[in-house]
């Protein structure tokens, strides 16, 4: 299978960036699967319906989200019927929604997608290595399901870290969210998981973490909370992690992707 991870997409640039890119994507890199973080799709906090669906219209297959999944507060009134949006799966029992979904791909294979909060730096939750370990226990790899893809939305480059190696050899792909920019670290860890520390964001890289400059700045020099963080509104790149699995469901490539914007443009060849 061709797997794409799209990394945390903010606000109308992200969105934007991802509309015009993603379908040459799937036709260049021969696609089976889409993931999507869009916890900062709604205007770079939460995500709405109207916004969800735009994106499974692009060819998204599954969102993911982070600690601002609630930000958008009508997450609630549709969140509970739609399995390709999820939210961290190490929230308490009873929240609304699904952090870890089975789905299908558009050749019928079976991708198990898992989103869990780190700990580390964030606000504390329930153990996200339990909670992955009972999705993976529960839906073997090359039995159950195809692929299995792990969206690690986490403050601490080491906790992400130790994810990925928690997973090593049960999961096509441990991949981390939630900081913004793209690591240079992707590899195929020795049990043939692949992994990347962070995916990066789909944001106008003239900014801080896709934010327009003048509120951090204030913030940061002057200790002044001064108004809200409202995304960049320059051209963005869009960032993402691209995973080719074998018939063990197991990875054999990783590469980054960058396509648009500011950074310096990466897309896998595969002629």
């Amino acid at each position: 299978m061709r797997i794409l991870f799209i990394g945390d997409v903010v606000g109308r640039p992200g969105r934007d960036v991802v509309s015009e890119e993603l379908p040459r994507l799937r036709q260049a890199l021969k696609l089976d699967f889409v993931i999507l973080n869009g916890e900062n799709l709604a205007g770079g906090f939460g995500v709405t319906k109207a916004i969800a669906n735009e994106m499974f219209a692009l060819g998204v297959d599954c969102i993911t989200t982070g600690n601002h999944w609630l930000d958008q507060k009508e997450i609630l009134t549709f969140i509970g019927d739609e399995d390709r949006l999820l939210r961290p799966r190490n929230l308490p029992a009873g929240t609304p929604g699904k952090g870890a979904s089975l789905l299908e791909s558009r050749g019928g294979e079976r991708v198990l997608v898992v989103n869990v909060l780190g700990r580390v730096f964030m606000e504390p939750q329930d153990d996200p290595f339990a909670a992955v370990e009972a999705e993976l226990s529960a839906c073997l790899l090359g039995e159950v399901a195809d692929a299995i893809v792990v969206d690690m939305h986490a403050e601490a480059t080491s906790e992400k870290m130790a994810m990925g190696h928690f997973c090593d050899g049960r999961a096509s792909l441990v991949v981390g969210t939630h900081s913004h920019v793209p690591t240079g670290d992707a590899q195929i860890l020795p049990g043939s998981t692949a992994y990347q520390t962070d995916a990066g964001a789909c944001a106008d890289y003239d900014s801080v973490i896709g934010m327009d400059k003048f509120e951090p700045l204030q913030r940061f020099t002057k200790k002044i909370n001064s108004q809200r963080f409202t995304p960049a509104n320059g051209p963005a790149t869009l960032c993402g992690v691209f995973v080719e699995t074998n018939a063990k469901g197991l990875a054999s490539r990783i590469e980054p992707v960058r396509v648009g914007g500011r950074l310096k443009r990466s897309v896998p060849d595969l002629s």
